[in-house]
């Protein structure tokens, strides 16, 4: 081969986009892949198995905000990552996959070639935006400039980008290696920007609500709740919209019947990024939200405005491009009683039967001992009563993986994957269950050779303790949910891990303060009966 190669002049144009870092495991079908990638300034990472490769572009995505790639081999390669690409879907959160291809003139001739399927592209539809196979060099910029407007000026998500194997190694002198122009997200229109204005003026008992796509305008979203002195509610995507201790911030989850009746006693609720799903507001399933009197739905994505709530008045738009529209036409502050309803929905939102006071404690544990913590949640009990009450510590510093697609095994391959992206002085904490973490545990031993610090508490109640009081609760008998695990100790520190376990908040404290100190892998294990002086899982 002569000159420079498609896969060369793709890892120059991913680099030129700002990419600088790539989860993937080589294989015979992307080896010509990471020929550019020794001199580029595009760090490489290797997992244990490539879904801990797409988690870990997940957690990178939503602690910076940044599409990561992966670069992963043809068929199992791109099967094995397919879980995280949907969590990442459900939660819009962007990611570009890059996958091996047979030859052109091999695909879908069903000869039996290694990895083979009778098409890949139809797999990865299911869990992208978009997938593209690219048949000539010359598609590289047009089809990446298109995967950054997605991630630019869309509703983000992971894109898939498969390259057929002569086609990685085709030359690619005369492609051109500048990306196309960056795409602005859209703007809303004067008239509904009017309109809500107008509205919002008006309005005695207004309310905010936040979500995910929100997340990116944290402080255009604090300017207009102080402006308009209006209570926020947030998803979970939205959590650290606002500090934990501004008047402002109600707290909670639309999940709760508490922040049911607030919001349905507000005159006017406007959302701002949220798709209104049923894992962040009726993860209790108590059924449909009640009648809002007025609502306004701010959301980049059309489709969004046919789905679950009708709005009285729909812009599409970018959040923060609505609200930096909005505040310039608002007169100055406006004076309501935005503190003292929090107050009161805060206190309602303590007696609900589903809050759980030693969860509050064990939050406060960790976010004392590591005040700028990013938690990095998998599907485990507590993150369970982190949808309601944790408060985060600023935008992007919690997330997990109980909304959305409800995966498990994410905790411990996005911490590393936030690691890697945030600055070296920001605690990352995974939060993950005993059954969760046999999923994704192996990946320890790449963040310990990588030099990925975090910390993992495992939270052990011996099983999949959640699901076994859902049977009970149903009335059939347990069944495939008390598993055996490892000593997970003996197991951490076989990997290279500082293993410690915590019975009591002092102990709990001191291992999280050594942990973060001394920038080691560790893995603190936590058994329920410890911390749960009653039960937890009410909502079964």
């Amino acid at each position: 081969m002569t000159g420079i190669s498609c896969g060369e002049r793709l890892v120059q144009l991913l680099e030129r986009y700002g990419i600088d870092t790539a989860f993937g495991i080589p294989g015979n079908h992307t080896v010509q892949l990471y020929r550019g990638l020794e001199h580029s300034r595009i760090r490489h990472i290797s997992p244990r198995h490539e879904q801990g490769a797409a988690f870990m572009a997940d957690g990178y995505a939503r602690a910076t905000g940044k599409p990561a790639a992966c670069f992963l081999i043809s068929g199992p390669g791109l099967g094995n990552a397919i879980t995280p690409m949907m969590q990442a879907l459900a939660d819009s959160i962007p990611m570009l996959v890059v996958t091996a291809v047979a030859s052109r003139s091999q695909l879908a001739m069903g000869e039996g070639r290694l990895h083979e399927l009778p098409d890949q592209r139809a797999l990865a539809r299911q869990c992208t935006r978009f997938s593209h196979t690219l048949m000539d060099p010359q598609e590289l910029p047009k089809v990446l400039a298109r995967a950054f407007a997605v991630f630019d000026s869309a509703r983000p998500g992971p894109v898939h980008i498969e390259l057929p194997l002569d086609v990685i190694t085709a030359n690619a002198e005369a492609v051109d290696a500048q990306p196309w122009p960056r795409v602005n997200p859209p703007a809303p229109g004067e008239a509904a920007l009017a309109t809500l204005r107008d509205r919002l003026l008006e309005a005695e008992r207004p309310c905010v609500i936040a979500g995910g796509g929100a997340v990116g305008a944290s402080a255009a979203v604090r300017q207009l709740v102080e402006h308009l002195d209006v209570p926020l509610v947030t998803t979970v995507n939205g959590k650290g919209l606002l500090p934990p201790e501004h008047p402002l911030l109600l707290g909670g989850s639309p999940s709760l019947a508490a922040v049911r009746s607030f919001l349905a006693e507000s005159d006017l609720v406007l959302a701002l990024g949220t798709e209104f799903g049923e894992t962040d507001y009726d993860m209790l399933f108590l059924g449909a939200l009640p009648e809002l009197p007025w609502l306004a739905r701010v959301d980049i994505d059309p489709e969004q405005f046919s789905r679950n709530l009708r709005a009285d008045l729909a812009i599409c738009a970018d959040t923060g491009e609505t609200i930096a529209a909005l505040l310039r036409q608002l007169p100055d502050g406006v004076s309501r009683d935005g503190a003292a309803r929090v107050e009161a929905g805060r206190k309602a939102i303590t007696q609900e039967s589903h809050y759980h006071a030693d969860m509050d404690a064990f939050f406060a544990c960790v976010t004392q001992a590591l005040p700028d913590v990013c938690l990095v949640g998998d599907s485990t009990l507590p993150t369970y009563y982190a949808v309601w009450q944790y408060l985060a510590t600023g935008p992007r510093r919690y997330f997990h993986s109980a909304t959305g697609a409800g995966t498990l095994g994410y905790a411990i391959p996005a911490a590393m994957g936030a690691r890697r992206g945030l600055e070296a002085d920001t605690p990352v904490v995974a939060l993950i269950g005993d059954g969760a973490a046999q999923f994704t545990f192996m990946e320890l031993a790449s963040a310990v050779q990588e030099n990925l610090p975090v910390i993992v508490l495992l939270w052990n109640n011996h099983g999949y303790r959640e699901i076994k009081a859902g049977m009970v609760a149903a009335e059939i008998e347990p069944l495939g949910v008390d598993i055996d695990a490892p000593d997970f100790l003996a197991a951490a520190r076989a990997l290279g891990c500082e293993a410690h376990s915590a019975s009591t908040r002092d102990e709990l404290d001191t291992a999280l303060r050594q942990a973060h100190s001394t920038r080691q892998v560790t893995v603190i294990e936590l058994h329920e009966p410890d911390w749960l002086s009653t039960p937890g899982g009410q909502w079964y």
